[in-house]
């Protein structure tokens, strides 16, 4: 899949078949994390996949209630290890930086669940306590993110985005920036 055609195509999934994830799959999409930058590259990042029915199930509840996540064969829990960022950065590190990194890090994993047809949602509304007492994460390692991986079961159309004039601007905030006026820039 070519790679713009994968960004503009990815949706939120909430809906799975049942059938299940090829393990291949699931390592392509957890290497895909890993490819992701990170502050000093550190890789803060760590992983809990989960397939277990009775732990999706608790996990989803812990999600507040998000009982379609169950749906999904596969949960992984992406994971940041704030004593090793801190380590380096301090409170900076942990306040930020693990965030960051983490974020890069779903961001290939969702892309690439997409590219290999698919899908997930990135869920971060959920109880990090009881998804610590769940999965048995130690001390100095924090949950993130939840990603359900499965098959679709709905397609979703591309929700309206904002044109870029509202988002970008030239030189300063506030500042008018256009594609017309880069491309005078550029030369093109």
């Amino acid at each position: 899949m070519e790679l713009f055609d994968c960004i503009r195509g990815r949706r939120s999934i909430r809906a799975f078949t049942s059938a299940p994830v090829e393990p291949e799959h699931v390592t392509q999409i957890l290497e895909a994390g890993t490819h992701a930058p990170s502050a000093g590259d550190i890789q803060d990042w760590r992983f809990v996949v989960v397939r277990d029915r009775g732990k999706r199930i608790q996990l989803a509840e812990a999600a507040l209630s998000q009982m379609w996540m169950v749906e999904a064969p596969v949960l992984i829990v992406v994971c940041t290890n704030l004593d090793k960022i801190s380590e380096r950065y301090g409170d900076r590190g942990k306040d930020l930086y693990s965030i960051q990194d983490t974020a890069a890090c779903v961001q290939n994993m969702l892309l690439a669940a997409h590219a290999l047809g698919l899908a997930s949602c990135w869920v971060g509304s959920f109880s990090e306590d009881t998804v610590t007492h769940i999965l048995k994460i130690p001390d100095g390692v924090k949950p993130l993110a939840i990603l359900p991986i499965g098959y679709p079961a709905e397609k979703r159309p591309m929700p309206k985005r904002f044109d870029l004039y509202r988002l970008a601007y030239s030189e300063e905030y506030g500042k008018v920036w256009s594609k017309h006026k880069e491309r005078l820039h550029s030369g093109a």
